[in-house]
């Protein structure tokens, strides 16, 4: 299995916090952490800080070109 293209680090939040985040995440059918990255965007884009997604790789068969 290749390597996630994401970076990956140990974050420490207070236990209120993250409990609140995953309250937040259930919610919304999302991962605490895919929580905690769209909150981050949301917090940079209010403060004016454009971060573009990095290209994702796609999945299964690449498409046949030629023909």
């Amino acid at each position: 299995m290749p390597a996630s293209p994401k970076k990956a680090f140990a974050l420490r939040l207070d236990p209120a916090l993250y409990a609140a985040i995953e309250r937040l995440a259930a919610a919304e059918l999302r991962s605490a952490n895919a929580e905690i990255e769209i909150l981050l965007r949301e917090a940079l884009a209010r403060r004016s800080v454009a971060v573009k997604r990095s290209e994702v790789p796609r999945r299964g068969r690449p498409r046949r070109t030629g023909d």
